[in-house]
């Protein structure tokens, strides 16, 4: 009689097999369900694989316009703010110029250039306004205060303006008799001379050595994969010029011992400027709401790209979720046999029968 040597190591081999086999098989199901997308994309899409690829590169690019343009339209409101305070400022300077045409009284006439003094301030702060750690009027310059305070101690622009009268007239503007004697031509002529020198280009205009330290270069921001917009405007724009020159000429002229006929054409003639402020300021606003109505559409167009593309990438990837737990109540079923299985061959020995 032959006896065969009996074992059950080739049983608990292969169910240990189909134990890792479904241990793995249920880990990707298990992140399928986490993710709604399949573990292994190559593995299922094959060559399809490039294609996926592409259309997540695709939808980055998108997703990142559309970050970056909720920035830009941050920066264009905060501009736009900006702007509107300044322009108001200059609308309530002209309106004390209209209100106090004609004014002798010293009161009245300290009452005024303590609005143009306010108004410098106003427009100096509003200037200098800044988004993010950005000047918003520094053009390309964004890591530069694009204003000088010309009220600050030690200004050089109020320097400048008072070597300016002194070179012009030949005495400084506290000397009140010789003041008294200035013709209506003589304080024409001066003022063009102010005017030249703030509105004149560097290096002849004082405005770029006194006044500002701005890039006269706009800040440009791309919204689309084909479109670029002006997303600030810069403290070197006419508006912003004419404020300021309309404004110090009413600040420092208008309360001196001036003739009545040249206390009006000093007052003419920064109502003038202040005019053509509030129409340069306003032209700029209206440059900066064009860029906004922009960035709107773009983003509308962006949203539809981004909607379609995240649907052909699901189509792709995507997992039907039913089936994917249906899988895993079969997987988790299997391993419990297979481990009830398991122990119950390991305890299957001749030797529990041998006694």
């Amino acid at each position: 009689m032959k006896t065969s040597f009996v074992s059950n190591m080739t049983m608990q081999s292969t169910l240990l097999r189909t134990i890792a086999e479904a241990q793995t098989e249920l880990m990707q199901k298990q992140k399928e369900t986490v993710t709604g997308r399949h573990a292994d994309v190559g593995a299922v899409l094959g060559a399809k694989t490039a294609r996926t690829l592409n259309l997540h590169r695709d939808l980055q690019r998108l997703e990142s316009l559309l970050s970056t343009n909720s920035l830009t339209t941050q920066r264009l409101s905060a501009s736009q703010l900006a702007l509107k305070d300044i322009s108001e400022s200059a609308k309530q300077v002209q309106e004390t110029l209209i209100t106090f045409a004609g004014t002798e009284t010293q009161t009245q006439l300290d009452q005024t250039k303590a609005s143009f003094a306010g108004a410098l301030t106003l427009f100096t702060n509003a200037a200098n306004t800044s988004f993010s750690g950005e000047y918003l009027f520094s053009g390309i310059n964004t890591d530069v205060m694009p204003m000088n305070n010309y009220l600050a101690t030690g200004s050089a622009a109020k320097a400048t303006f008072d070597g300016m009268f002194a070179l012009h007239f030949g005495f400084p503007q506290s000397d009140t008799a010789q003041v008294a004697n200035i013709t209506a031509a003589d304080m024409d002529a001066f003022i063009g001379v102010v005017e030249a020198s703030y509105m004149g280009a560097p290096p002849p205009g004082s405005w770029n050595t006194d006044w500002s330290n701005a890039s006269s270069q706009n800040m440009t921001s791309r919204i689309s994969t084909s479109e670029v917009v002006q997303s600030s405007t810069n403290a070197n724009t006419d508006g912003m010029r004419k404020f300021a020159l309309g404004a110090v000429i009413g600040y420092e002229l208008l309360n001196l011992n001036l003739s009545a006929a040249v206390r009006k054409t000093v007052g003419d003639k920064s109502l003038e400027y202040i005019g053509s402020a509030i129409t340069g300021i306003d032209s700029e606003r209206t440059t900066l709401g064009v860029s906004e109505a922009r960035v709107k559409q773009a983003n509308i167009s962006l949203e539809a790209q981004t909607k379609i593309m995240t649907t052909s990438i699901n189509n792709l990837e995507k997992v039907d979720t039913n089936e994917t737990a249906t899988r895993i109540t079969t997987l988790e079923n299997q391993l419990s046999l297979a481990y009830t299985l398991t122990g119950r061959l390991q305890n299957m020995s001749l030797v529990n029968y041998l006694r």
